[in-house]
């Protein structure tokens, strides 16, 4: 089996994760998919091209394996992250607009689980822990700043349509607020887009696991919509050059504003 996740180290205090982008579904998984669960649909494309080249000495970890193989951004014990409203789950039985994506009677029972937990969601999350410390150790403060996007319009996960930039820190509880402040700062400025914090989305499992302030340890989730760096949500989920140089400037000078406050957060 390939690896499960893709590392490269940095010396900057920010590291990037890449929970989402991976479309790698092992034979015997891909074979219990039925056809719309093979689209792939909720990947979170091009992400990990978009950030790439944006910050200096940056440390980056990307899972390889798909989403519907097991959710990296979810709590390993199975809790919901929004209880009460709509969302996948650790092995998700649906995609984002509520529809089948495993054959009938094919879909992940326990034994699956547990298996996808050993072997792709342990994994990332150990690899994604040692560079966290790795990191702490060189600066004193680690910033994890998770890479997210999403389709824009999804009925079955929020009402109308989602704001271009969702900054997310489970209500400011996992990282200082200047690191808060100076996102929301280029997003506010950012002609042309829109943004909301702790909207819809607060936060994954990701940032709510590994944010711990007083630790030294600083998380951010940014969940993009899909319509600010593709040619269209809908297969086949194209880049668009244009689209993207416009953003990256923005995601850039988010980058650089948060990589000059770390020295200021060492305890």
């Amino acid at each position: 089996m390939t690896s499960v996740f893709e590392i490269t180290q940095g010396t900057s205090p920010i590291i990037l994760g890449f929970p989402h982008t991976g479309t790698e579904v092992p034979p015997e998984i891909a074979e219990r998919l039925n056809d719309n669960g093979r689209i792939l649909a909720d990947t979170d494309w091009h992400i990990h091209h978009l950030y790439d080249g944006l910050l200096d000495n940056v440390t980056t970890v990307r899972a390889t394996f798909h989403r519907y193989v097991i959710d990296a951004n979810r709590d390993p014990a199975g809790v919901s992250l929004y209880p009460g409203q709509n969302t996948t789950g650790l092995v998700p039985e649906t995609d984002f607009d509520g529809k089948a994506i495993w054959k009938d009677g094919q879909g992940p029972d326990g034994a699956d689980i547990a298996a996808r937990l050993r072997d792709f969601h342990a994994p990332y999350h150990a690899a994604l822990a040692a560079e966290i410390e790795r990191v702490r150790a060189i600066h004193g403060v680690a910033i994890l700043y998770d890479c997210h996007s999403i389709r824009s319009h999804i009925p079955f996960l929020f009402e109308g349509k989602l704001p271009d930039f969702n900054i997310g820190t489970d209500m400011g509880k996992t990282c200082d607020s200047t690191i808060e402040q100076a996102t929301l700062t280029v997003v506010e400025a950012a002609e042309g887009y829109d943004g909301v914090l702790n909207g819809r989305f607060k936060g994954g499992w990701t940032t709510r696991h590994y944010g711990r302030p007083d630790a030294g340890v600083h998380a951010i989730q940014m969940e993009l919509a899909q319509s600010t760096h593709l040619q269209t949500e809908a297969p086949p989920f194209a880049y668009d050059g244009a689209k993207a140089d416009r953003l990256r400037v923005h995601l850039k000078n988010i980058l650089v504003r948060i990589e000059q406050i770390a020295p200021g957060l060492k305890r």
